[in-house]
């Protein structure tokens, strides 16, 4: 009986969980926050160049997280050695500030698009990197430490079929 509760409960989180292709988390310093001069970096081999895949970065932020929005630049390198930029901002808190994402402790997680029905188009090694690029109002030079995220992901998700 131990052994089926247990084997129901495994095949139900698999099958909760099989559109997710790729999923890593880097921990950043505890206490040192998310460094300016050090990008998250994620590395991993794609040999599917027609399926459509939906790509979201991962967040985990706590109190110490002092902004309502967040701005990233993230790099994509494709196999060919080609790079796709993009800047992008998400909202992290209400205007009532109220952080989005969930989770019932302090510490609250973030799926963020970036990019949606996205073809890898070649087969390969591509590598994406996420810097933080925030800056406090009226100042020109961004921040060089950014308290509060605690974890930077990369989840790539199979679309399903309906």
């Amino acid at each position: 009986m131990r052994f089926l509760t247990l084997f129901l409960a495994v095949l139900m989180w698999s099958s909760c969980h099989s559109n997710i292709e790729y999923s890593e988390y880097v921990s950043l310093s505890d206490g040192e926050g998310w460094q300016k001069a050090s990008p998250v970096s994620f590395q991993f081999q794609h040999s599917d160049s027609i399926a459509k895949k939906n790509v979201f970065i991962m967040l985990r932020n706590n109190e110490k997280y002092e902004f309502s929005n967040l701005f990233l630049i993230t790099h994509m390198e494709l196999p060919d050695r080609r790079l796709i930029i993009d800047t992008l901002e998400y909202e992290m808190a209400t205007p009532e500030g109220k952080w989005l994402g969930y989770g019932y402790s302090s510490v609250k997680e973030n799926k963020l698009w970036y990019k949606e029905n996205f073809v890898f188009s070649a087969n390969g090694t591509y590598t994406i990197k996420i810097e933080q690029a925030m800056r406090k109002i009226g100042e020109t030079d961004g921040l060089e430490q950014l308290n509060g995220i605690t974890e930077v992901g990369l989840q790539i998700e199979n679309i399903q079929e309906r």
